[in-house]
């Protein structure tokens, strides 16, 4: 079969590799029919995640039908259309059972990082019977994608965390996938406001077709005089980190109102600062989280509701043989406008 896989710090080649098979009963193998890029499988081809070894078969998301299955696997069955989820949780472990996935002792964010990734004809998935997700019948595909991973961790890491409440101000910095991500699930809540914060041209334009209230192109330096302003010098309720870079973590602490919540979303490969000289008596409270998608099943009904569309965040489309060309479209966003980039089988 095809795959992309990881050769080290900057390097990436499409190969043939041979097609998984169960390795334990707990598994499926799923032929894959729909996969994208992450933002995360960047920051490892940069070198940024050491767990992850050159070798690997990359990604973590994708929709596929379900080829074989363990003699453990009782909910799924070969046939079955099915969303993979970006973490693998035994739902065993005391992690799982306290709802933290991510943390699986047994599986976690492994997924194209640990073990073989779903950017390939087919991928085996561990603990099939709580890491795969039944795809409705009817169900729009292309935006299923979306609840692999970004959509959650939009709403986990970043809403969720960030406890945006209705009448809140919130301050999403990073306008990519997974801030918009934010911005889509933040609207559940109501919030006031809704400030979109990034350096791109065209980005903040899609925020607002998305459901900004105003948005900040921050390439003059001056977003936390003009949010401040905006906020009558108080600041944000909620200050949603997506980008994982010193920069945007700071422009977040600066920012925050007292009793205010730093939400990070985004992947940090370099330390950032903490400005405790400034936030130590403002009552704030500053999160972290890696995705657990215990809110994958809620977000599926409101996919299925029409409640919200995932797929507006699709602006390119590849087979499968042309990932390498899909990398560079969404490594050069910048130039290309691209949020996420679907790859077909």
């Amino acid at each position: 079969m095809k795959a992309l896989v990881y050769n080290g710090p900057g390097k990436k080649a499409v190969e043939e590799r041979q097609q998984p098979d169960i390795a334990a009963p707990t598994d499926a193998v799923v032929k894959i029919v729909k996969t994208t890029i992450c933002g995360t499988d960047l920051h490892i081809l940069k070198g940024d995640v050491p767990t992850c070894a050159p070798g690997r078969i990359l990604g973590h998301e994708g929709v596929g039908i379900v080829d074989k299955v363990g003699a453990a696997v009782t909910a799924f069955h070969p046939g079955d259309r099915v969303i993979v989820s970006c973490i693998s949780s035994c739902g065993k472990c005391d992690y799982c059972r306290r709802g933290m996935y991510s943390h699986c002792v047994n599986g976690g964010s492994i997924l194209g990082n640990k073990i073989d990734g779903t950017q390939a004809e087919y991928v085996r998935i561990p603990f099939a019977d709580t890491s795969l997700y039944h795809i409705p019948g009817g169900a729009e595909e292309d935006a299923l994608v979306m609840l692999s991973d970004i959509l959650p961790t939009g709403f986990e890491c970043g809403v969720l965390n960030g406890k945006v409440e209705p009448g809140a101000t919130v301050a999403i910095v990073g306008a990519g996938p997974i801030g918009l991500a934010a911005l889509l699930t933040a609207q559940f809540y109501s919030p006031a406001q809704i400030i979109m914060v990034d350096m791109d041209d065209n980005r903040p334009q899609m925020a607002t077709r998305f459901g900004a209230t105003s948005v900040i192109n921050n390439k003059d330096g001056k977003a936390v005089d003009k949010i401040m302003t905006m906020t009558n010098g108080r600041g944000v309720d909620t200050a949603i980190e997506a980008v994982g870079v010193p920069a945007s973590f700071i422009t977040c602490e600066d920012i925050v109102a007292p009793g205010g919540i730093i939400a990070n979303i985004g992947v940090h490969g370099v330390k950032a600062d903490l400005h405790l000289e400034r936030l130590w008596d403002r009552n704030i409270a500053i999160t972290t989280r890696l995705v657990d998608t215990v809110t994958t099943p809620m977000l599926l009904k409101t996919v299925q509701s029409h409640r919200i569309d995932p797929k507006q965040l699709i602006t390119h489309r590849f087979k499968l043989d042309r990932i390498l060309e899909a990398y560079e479209t969404f490594g050069a966003a910048a130039k290309t406008n691209a949020l996420k980039v679907l790859i077909e089988a």
